[in-house]
């Protein structure tokens, strides 16, 4: 079954050449398709939505453009398990995905499914969380340890230099958060006036992640920073309540539209925005490309943050609203540019 699988990938290999060759008969009679598989960290997570709605996006750009036909397999699991993710891929592979894109919770638990992919003919592309040593021939994200830099270097300049700074960093096993956090630790040594309380992990769900930094901020209550290397507690209303603007400053990566209210209300006077639309916009085309093109594509593709303060907050969220997000408060859409 699998040689089969194979060896048809390779015809509608062949295909997509004469799709690139201009034969107007072959544009209108070879129609490819292709199955991606998209495994992402958590389906309860909004950033991974909204990556999945870039993928679906791209699917249908792709189809218009070239006459590929791409489907979206989504087989993220509800919550971070990286062995699970591994038997996702597995079985994706094993019921006739043509290629995989996977964001990795715990690279050790995955690259062997990788491998066993790769083995198998199934190209593998990783988006957001890297895993380096495995046989995937792609990686599109934030560059991690920079960010974690931007992040503490807002951070800095919010609370000028000085504070007691605490950095909530999800899931201890996730390779682009440990990197992250290397960031926020690396450049806070630069300001003697600025001490590291401590990481603190924990589930990446927005409730686990706000009770976290509730419980931390009674435990530590000399913190008046937070470094936040996922966003996930501000997808919460929770803190709008529970942290004085006046007290605690936040600056944390991600600005999706459950956000933006942290920015409004001073809390988090800086967001470090992920294009999370993008994860999967340019992941899809990223593997079109080579798959059915057969054009050369970087390993690593570099995807840059975007500051959103009070400044650009209109523009951000009419930005939000145009990648299809349905659910920008509508006072954010009406400020000017």
């Amino acid at each position: 079954m699998r040689k089969m699988n194979v060896v048809g990938l390779t015809i509608r290999l062949a295909l997509c050449a004469l799709i690139l060759g201009g034969s107007v008969y072959a544009q209108q009679a070879a129609k490819k398709k292709i199955k991606i598989a998209m495994i992402a960290k958590s389906s309860t997570n909004p950033v991974f939505l909204s990556a999945r709605n870039g993928a679906e996006a791209a699917a249908k750009d792709l189809y218009a453009k070239y006459n590929i036909e791409v489907t979206i397999d989504w087989r993220t699991p509800p919550t971070e398990d990286g062995q699970v993710q591994a038997q996702r891929l597995a079985q994706a592979v094993n019921e006739g995905a043509d290629a995989v894109l996977i964001s990795c919770s715990d690279a050790a638990k995955v690259n062997g499914a990788i491998n066993d992919a790769v083995a198998r003919g199934i190209p593998v592309m990783t988006f957001d969380s890297d895993a380096p040593q495995s046989k995937r021939f792609a990686f599109y994200g934030a560059d991690d340890i920079q960010a974690g830099e931007q992040i503490m270097a807002a951070l800095a300049e919010t609370i000028k230099g000085k504070g007691n700074v605490a950095i909530l960093a999800g899931n201890q096993n996730a390779p682009n958060l440990r990197k992250r956090a290397e960031g926020v630790i690396k450049t806070a040594a630069k300001y003697p006036g600025i001490k590291i309380v401590g990481t603190f992990y924990h589930i990446e769900t927005p409730q686990d992640a706000a009770a976290e930094v509730v419980r931390v901020m009674h435990a530590y209550p000399e913190i008046n920073a937070w470094a936040m290397i996922g966003g996930w507690p501000l997808f919460t209303k929770t803190l709008l309540s529970d942290l004085d603007p006046a007290k605690v400053k936040v600056v944390s990566i991600d600005a999706l539209p459950a956000e933006l209210p942290y920015i409004s209300k001073g809390i988090a006077p800086v967001l470090l925005a992920q294009p999370t639309y993008k994860w999967g916009y340019v992941s899809v085309e990223k593997i079109i490309e080579k798959v059915c093109l057969g054009k050369e594509v970087p390993v690593i593709n570099k995807m840059d943050l975007v500051s959103v303060s009070q400044k650009n907050l209109g523009a951000w969220a009419r930005q939000l609203q145009a990648w299809g997000f349905g659910d920008v408060p509508e006072e954010y859409l009406k400020l000017p540019e």
